[in-house]
């Protein structure tokens, strides 16, 4: 076996786990409604078949007031059960187990009936809570005890206790957040009395045979946090409560510290639950950025933790565990952190997916089934697209040809694994070299695909993917020695000065501008690099482990411009478009909207910004202003008689966007 320790058993006591991986709760937007159980079944299903050792569902809430937006899901009445039961049953058929999450968001709350243990207004929400009284804090523990009894009822095998991330109970547990002076607030023995009294309670409720997860928050990343010595005190008195297991929260929603976007080093919070290690005696769950069996592995052969939880890998590759323990870690569908199919979709009320695997939370919808009639395929273009196609196209079983004009695979992909923080897209390819080879797929790499060779080749659909070309600069100058495209940039085939101004701020202008400030290797690759980048105490000698951040100096002096009023970066994604934009000023990048280009000469870039006449004396303008579909052979196929389809840039060459191209990929391979 390649991981012992991962992949050995994990005795509870009353119950035992087959192994050491725990699938984080995450949120999927299938539990706010009775008539998504079934798809959410098959979902968990898929993910215990692929042998994890334990679940967590996505938050549910106790009570109304809990709910993080109007009609979340609730396990708070009987007839909340049922549902519930399709869940767990399909698990337990797989041979897994599952807990689910008890979540109150507390001021978190998108809905005007929140409540917090004070009337202070959460910064990223727009409702202010009302202060619970004395009352109302004892039926909001009582909440939470009937919905772990519905719970229980429902099957599940367990549940975890929410206590991190700047929910309700970490909202209890600050003085940041909790200004109250009766016998839940005030002293630190006071505002931990919430919690230890849910878990005591919930115990009695239950019995001796239930999985209590409870989620504590051991680094909470904001100003006026707990201090280290109060959470070894919450933690030992939530294991005397009688917690099953603790599971590590990492940061509050509110705290400016990324902790989950690719751009954070793999496994970069374990050290804080090691420190957690020796004070209690139940199994401690480390979390965040654990993508691969070996991290997996290394974290708790060190002794950092007992367990490892992992929510977005699973969603990424359900066979997951079941891969690693054939030894076949080439094969497993790495998350590579990218947020923008589960957590921003999430975040604008639309169902979970993931953009390396669009089947995740659609599994009753987007069936990979062998062809009724197996066809000759060629797909054009081994970026993204083209290689969700040809591997999805083959695994149906199609005779597939992949044509690229350069001698490897990847497209798009292989300037985006060279850019700071995204070194994680090498996996992805890693994955796709592995499933062609695995599915059959023939490579035709380093020549062009010509109309002639294609009609010549008998298929019976052609699928190109070819991508993009950028959009050319079209102001007096734009063909001046200074002027760069970002393909240059990016492939390495030109120089670049010292100063240089990007022209166009969306995503590849982003990308540019990290490409070219920082330094390589990336503190990505270095946890402590890293923490001192972004001011990460691993000492956690202030309460929060809050430090001074230390940017390492930028290795240019960037310009990074925008045509259109407004911030730069406003449009790039929701839940990690804010680290992209702090990078860049910790970097010192200017970013400047609402700038007229005049013209490049030798004295530079001719702007106006603000109405007023500038020269940026700059060495290099590179453009990244958008681009245009690579459709050259279309039109020349369709007049042979081929059945041409378009995917990925090709189809739509709007920012580009890997999300779209691979899910539109599979979806029009599953089809053919």
């Amino acid at each position: 076996m390649s991981y012992p320790h991962l992949l050995a058993p994990l005795d509870l006591g009353f119950t035992t786990l087959r192994n050491r991986v725990l699938m984080g709760s995450m949120h999927t937007g299938l539990e706010d409604k009775a008539a998504d159980y079934d798809k959410l079944a098959a979902f968990f299903a898929e993910r215990a078949r692929g042998g994890v050792g334990l679940i967590v569902t996505g938050g549910i809430a106790p009570n109304i007031q809990g709910w993080l937006k109007p009609l979340s899901g609730t396990m708070s009445m009987p007839w909340h059960v049922a549902r519930h039961r399709k869940v767990t049953a399909a698990v337990h058929a797989e041979g897994g187990k599952i807990c689910m999450q008890i979540l109150h968001a507390g001021r978190y709350a998108y809905q005007p009936l929140s409540v917090a243990p004070s009337k202070i207004k959460s910064p990223i929400t727009p409702f202010t809570p009302r202060a619970l009284g004395t009352r109302g804090v004892e039926r909001t523990i009582d909440a939470f005890v009937r919905s772990a009894q519905l719970a229980r009822d429902a099957g599940y095998d367990g549940v975890e206790v929410m206590g991190s991330e700047g929910y309700l109970i970490n909202q209890f547990l600050t003085a940041r957040t909790n200004k109250r002076t009766d016998r839940w607030g005030g002293s630190a023995e006071n505002r931990m009395r919430f919690p230890i009294e849910i878990v005591r309670r919930m115990r009695e409720a239950v019995g001796k045979d239930f999985i209590i997860i409870y989620r504590l928050s051991m680094l909470d990343l904001v100003d006026d946090a707990q201090p280290w010595a109060d959470i070894v005190t919450l933690g030992k008195a939530i294991e005397a409560a009688g917690a099953t297991i603790i599971n590590t929260g990492i940061g509050w929603h509110e705290a400016r510290i990324p902790t989950i976007v690719t751009s954070v080093p793999r496994g970069a919070f374990s050290w804080v639950t090691r420190r957690m290690k020796g004070e209690v005696a139940i199994p401690l769950v480390t979390t965040n950025r654990i993508n691969m069996p070996d991290v997996a592995e290394r974290i708790i052969a060190n002794g950092d933790a007992d367990m490892v939880s992992m929510a977005r890998p699973l969603l990424a590759d359900p066979e997951w565990v079941n891969k690693a323990r054939a030894s076949r870690p080439q094969a497993i569908n790495t998350c590579i952190a990218c947020n923008q199919a589960c957590l921003d979709h999430v975040f604008e009320n639309r169902r979970a997916s993931c953009l390396v695997n669009p089947r995740a939370c659609h599994e009753t919808e987007l069936k990979i089934l062998p062809a009724a009639a197996k066809k000759r395929v060629a797909v054009v273009g081994a970026g993204p697209a083209g290689l969700a196609a040809a591997t999805t196209l083959a695994e149906r079983g199609h005779a597939v040809t992949l044509f690229d004009r350069a001698n490897e695979i990847g497209g798009q992909f292989n300037m985006a694994k060279r850019i700071p923080g995204k070194e994680e897209f090498q996996e992805t390819l890693r994955y796709f070299d592995h499933r062609l080879t695995e599915t059959g797929v023939t490579r035709q790499l380093g020549a062009e695909a010509s109309v002639d060779a294609l009609a010549a080749g008998d298929f019976d659909t052609v699928i190109l993917a070819t991508g993009v070309l950028p959009r050319p600069l079209s102001i007096p100058g734009a063909d001046h020695r200074k002027v760069l495209s970002y393909l240059d940039v990016l492939h390495g085939n030109a120089p670049v000065g010292g100063k240089v101004a990007v022209i166009g701020a969306g995503g590849i202008g982003f990308d540019v501008s990290e490409f070219l400030t920082e330094e390589i290797p990336s503190p990505t690759t270095d946890i402590a690099r890293w923490t001192k980048e972004w001011g990460v105490d691993m000492t956690i000698a202030a309460p929060g482990g809050l430090m001074p951040a230390q940017p390492e100096k930028p290795e240019r002096d960037v310009w990074l411009l925008q045509r259109s009023a407004g911030r730069p970066g406003a449009r790039l994604n929701k839940t990690s478009g804010w680290v992209h934009r702090a990078t860049l000023k910790n970097k010192r990048v200017k970013m400047i909207g609402g700038v007229t280009y005049e013209r490049i000469d030798d004295a530079g870039l001719h702007v106006i910004i603000d109405g007023q006449p500038q020269v940026l004396d700059v060495d290099n303008v590179i453009v990244c202003a958008g681009q245009e579909p690579n459709r050259a052979l279309r039109d020349a196929l369709l007049e042979r008689g081929i059945d041409v389809r378009l995917v990925g840039g090709a189809d739509v060459a709007a920012e580009l966007d890997a999300k779209r191209a691979i899910d539109r990929a599979t979806r029009m391979a599953a089809e053919i």
